[in-house]
């Protein structure tokens, strides 16, 4: 008896769970809401769900998230995603001074149109991000952001955002230590740092000669032509 309660309640449980995953990934797809956490708890506000056992965990939201896409966005979507990930391509050969790495929504797939291209920067001058910004004539704003460098520790960090392509660009700059680990992200496990093995990422060949020796602008300049800045 005690056996078949367990499992009734067990059941409910995960049917609550798929329920707020849907309705967090609905939340985030249409009111633009970025933060998995909070996307939960307006969810199960509006459900009238306030057990903390039937929120679900982020993964879940994210794959709730993929299905949405798919299913309501469809080819705007993954047009989108091409574009960013295009952007992304050039943004990190542009910051590849500082061992750039691709992270969040753009990474993942499930970048919607206001998503913006977030890189991790690695460097121990704190000025050298900012430094190199002005020199390229790209103007940013400041912010910072506090990540977890693990499950013990976390800190704040300095945030740069800026325009370019018509997109946000989200620059996060860590310590050159951080390379060995990367911080754990909104998604209950560590950042997929930009060497991950998606195939449109892997296609990012060096050439055996320079683009300049071709006749062609080398990448950081590219991009730095593209965002109408002198070089």
């Amino acid at each position: 008896m005690h056996h078949h309660a367990r499992q009734h309640a067990e059941t409910r449980i995960r049917e609550r769970r798929h329920r707020l995953a849907n309705e967090a990934a609905r939340l985030m797809a249409e009111g633009g809401i970025r933060d998995f956490h909070q996307a939960k708890l307006k969810a199960a506000q509006r459900l009238g769900i306030h057990d903390d056992a039937s929120l679900p965990r982020n993964r879940e939201i994210e794959d709730a998230l993929r299905e949405y896409q798919r299913l309501f966005l469809g080819d705007a979507q993954t047009a989108g995603l091409r574009a960013r990930r295009d952007a992304a391509l050039r943004a990190l050969e542009f910051f590849a001074g500082f061992d750039a790495r691709l992270v969040g929504p753009v990474l993942d797939g499930t970048a919607d149109g206001n998503a913006p291209v977030s890189l991790q920067l690695y460097s121990d001058d704190a000025d050298a991000v900012p430094r190199f910004l002005e020199e390229h004539r790209i103007p940013a704003e400041s912010r910072t952001r506090r990540l977890r460098l693990d499950r013990e520790r976390s800190d704040d960090f300095p945030v740069w955002l800026f325009s370019a392509e018509e997109l946000t660009f989200d620059l996060t700059v860590l310590p050159a230590d951080a390379l060995r680990q990367a911080p754990l992200s909104g998604v209950d496990e560590p950042v997929t740092c930009g060497c991950a093995p998606e195939p449109w990422l892997q296609l990012r060949v060096e050439p055996k000669e320079s683009p300049a020796s071709r006749g062609f602008p080398s990448p950081r300049k590219a991009f730095a032509q593209r965002l109408s800045i002198p070089t």
